[in-house]
Parts: C-alpha cells; sequence; structure tokens
C-alpha cells in the first residue's frame, strides 16, 4: 500500500528542486508529528541523491564521519559537510545533506552559518535541509546567526482530513484521540495510547524541547501550568485562579511567559480576549487550549466510551478539538482569541486585518441558544458569525476545513 503523503511534501519537494535554491530549508514542529517521514519523502521525489542523518541517534551514522559518543560536535558536523561537498561536486544534479534533530549539537547554527557561506563563495551545488522538534524561536541562535539564509517549514499536527484520509479515523476518534499519527497503531490499547501521549510526547517537549533550551527557572511550576492546563482546556481561568491552585507558583508574568513556551513547543495555548483595544486583550483572562485533544484526553484517563457519555466532559473535548484546529491551520497574519462580556461569550474570533469571524461551537453537550454571536454581531459591525454544530456547519465538515476558509469565505 502507498505511503500516505501529507501535502507539505509536494511544497517541500518544490524548495529542494527549484533551479534558485539558495537558502537552508528549516523544518520544525512538534514532536511526533512525521517532520522526518515527511523529509525522508520529499527526498525520494526529487530524485536528486542526498543523505538524511539522526543527528540524535548513533546507530544511524557512519563510523567515517567520526562520531564519539551520543553527542555528536562541532567537528562532527564539519566532517559530515565535507563528505557533502565532495558528493555534490561529483554529481551534475548535485546533492542534499538532510540532519535530522540538529539542535542536539551544541552552537550548531553559527557553524551551520560559516560552512554556507563558504559553499555560497565557492558555488558549491550542495543543498542542505535541518529538522528540529525545538520550538522555532529556541533553536540555539538561528534568527541571529542564519538571518536571510533559511526558509522555514512548519510541520503541526495532523487535521481531520489527514487523519481521517490516512488511517480511516471517524470523527469521534480523531476528537478522542487527536491528530498524531502514530495514535493509529495504538488507538486499540488504551494502555499504550496513553503512554504514547504522555512519555513521548508531552514529558520530552518539556523536559528536552524546553527546559533544555529556553531559560525555565522554575521547572516544576512549568509542568504544573501544563497539567492545568490539561485539566481545564476549553476553560477561560484568570492567572490569579492558576495562581491559587500552583506551588510556588510565582506571579502572572511568569505563567504568561511559560505559557507562551507551551504554544511555542506545539502543546497548549491562552487564547487572548478579543477587543479593539489592544490593552484590554493582555489585561483580560486567558482561554486554555491544548493544541492536539490526545494531550487532554490521555491525561483525564477516560475512554472514548466514557467521554462521549459523559456530555459535559464531551463537550469541553469538541471544543478543545476546535480551538486546535483553528490554531493549527492559521493563516498567516491571522489572530485567533475568545470574546467573553457580562454574560455572552463567542468561543473563538478569528480575525484578520479586516476580517473578524465569531465562531461558536454546539456539541451535543452545549446545544441552544446563540445569543453570543447575537450580541457579537451588535457590538462589532461588520463582523461575521459562524454556528459549528447545533444546526449549523456539521462539525465533521468544519473540522474538513483549514481556518483560512472559514475566515475568507463569504
Amino acid at each position: 500500500m502507498r505511503q500516505y503523503e501529507r501535502p507539505l511534501v509536494a511544497h517541500l519537494t518544490e524548495l529542494l528542486t527549484a533551479e534558485q535554491s539558495a537558502l537552508i530549508v528549516a523544518v520544525t514542529g512538534p514532536r511526533q508529528t512525521g517532520k522526518t517521514t515527511l523529509v525522508d519523502q520529499a527526498l525520494r521525489r526529487t530524485g536528486i541523491h542526498h543523505w538524511l542523518i539522526a543527528v540524535d541517534d548513533p546507530d544511524a551514522n557512519d563510523v567515517r564521519f567520526g562520531r564519539a559518543g551520543d553527542v555528536p560536535g562541532r567537528e562532527w558536523l564539519v566532517n559530515i559537510w565535507e563528505h557533502a561537498r565532495r558528493e555534490a561536486r561529483a554529481r551534475e544534479s548535485g546533492f542534499i545533506l538532510a540532519l535530522d534533530e540538529v539542535q542536539h549539537i551544541r552552537n550548531w547554527s553559527g557553524l551551520v552559518k560559516g560552512l554556507w557561506d563558504r559553499d555560497r563563495a565557492e558555488a558549491c551545488p550542495l543543498r542542505v535541509v535541518v529538522l528540529g522538534s525545538a520550538p522555532w524561536d529556541m533553536m540555539t541562535g538561528l534568527y541571529e546567526s542564519l538571518t536571510g539564509r533559511f526558509r522555514p517549514v512548519h510541520v503541526r499536527q495532523w487535521s481531520f482530513r489527514e487523519i481521517a484520509s490516512a488511517f480511516d479515523f471517524t470523527l469521534d476518534e480523531y476528537v478522542f484521540f487527536g491528530g498524531y499519527p502514530a495514535v493509529a497503531q495504538v488507538r486499540g490499547d488504551l494502555d499504550a495510547w496513553r503512554a504514547y501521549v504522555l512519555d513521548a510526547i508531552v514529558q520530552p517537549t518539556i523536559s528536552k524541547d524546553i527546559l533544555s533550551l529556553a531559560r525555565v527557572d522554575k521547572p516544576a511550576l512549568l509542568r504544573q501550568l501544563m497539567k492545568l492546563v490539561q485539566d481545564y482546556s476549553g476553560q477561560i481561568l484568570s492567572f490569579n485562579k492558576m495562581l491559587g491552585q500552583l506551588q510556588d507558583a510565582g506571579n502572572a508574568t511568569t505563567l504568561a511567559r511559560y505559557l507562551h513556551l507551551l504554544e511555542d513547543a506545539g502543546l497548549a495555548a491562552g487564547l487572548s480576549k478579543y477587543s479593539g483595544r489592544s490593552h484590554l486583550r493582555r489585561a483580560a483572562p486567558p482561554k486554555l487550549n491544548v493544541l492536539d485533544t490526545a494531550v487532554m484526553t490521555a491525561h483525564l484517563g477516560y475512554s472514548l466510551d466514557e467521554a462521549t457519555q459523559d456530555r459535559s466532559l464531551w463537550g469541553r473535548i469538541v471544543e478543545s478539538a476546535v480551538g486546535a484546529h483553528l490554531h493549527n491551520t492559521l493563516p498567516p497574519a491571522a489572530k485567533l482569541h475568545y470574546w467573553r462580556h457580562d454574560n455572552h461569550e463567542v468561543d473563538f474570533v478569528l480575525t484578520r486585518g479586516p476580517r473578524v469571524l465569531g465562531i461558536e461551537v454546539k456539541s451535543g453537550a452545549r446545544s441552544g441558544a446563540t445569543r453570543g454571536l447575537d450580541e457579537f454581531r451588535t457590538r462589532f459591525l461588520g463582523a461575521r458569525t459562524l454556528l459549528v454544530g447545533g444546526g449549523g456547519v456539521p462539525l465533521n465538515e468544519f473540522l474538513w476545513e483549514p481556518a483560512a476558509h472559514w475566515l475568507d469565505e463569504g
């Protein structure tokens, strides 16, 4: 059976085969979203000779590159680069060097800058791809050392369209098990699925991608905050309430920064309140939302049947799935918020330039009136609104299309 290819494969292939390919292609994104597979598929499509080398896997590397120990160093990287240069000069179509989990090499970006600049000066036909699970702005020195030298390709969790097409997930399965491709192999074993999500995604993201690359003075607090988001995803929670539930909580500024780190890492976000005045957005409490529902449901310990039977919980899971979908498919320059005034609330607000779209989610557990949408249209003239479920756009249809489709429709 032919292996499923995400749409990004075609995009990456075009970048690697463009005649004027003078930029390093930087492929980053959350753990377990299939970055390595995506790059491997694109490399094979190009027809160009290449190496895809796992920096964090000693067994995957040839001894001729001079690897010593589990953590590769600068000499190892220079060695590989020199071999790749010789391959590129010996082949009419050039050569592609792809380095997976490159952030494990200390101060890698400054060294890559020098090697890449030398290649350009000597017209060496070597093309380079770097992959990393670390958040984009935590890749050490990336913006300073490689400014103007790289083309970013950000890989996000799989959408419902992708996961259903590749693995025949039903809507309820996607909402509950989330959009990590490996869940297709373990969804029949709840213990294995929970262990995979919590031990192979959540914990390594925090310990290896955030704590090792960003300054975090209170690691225990960051972990507690993650658990709080898992418990309260889909709910608006003030920083004061968060502080009351966390030990050694520090202050609201610390919590806000840690929420941003979790968002950069692809785990969770704190959505700000929509307002025409930016200072009011900053002052309002955030709405917590996991960026893949598996992060929430694996933590809570329910089975799919148990979750769907708990009407209140299922409503929160469905709302979190919509929030994650919108966040993960946001088009450039678009923003995602929520809105609340007195007793009126709109679950999500999408904005880009003059376009404003209020979105209310009505699962079976939350069907009812849409007074929030009515009030939103009254207060923000020209804004459009959309009801998902509850007689509006069916949930499966909404999750099938990216955020831009709904923002630009009409």
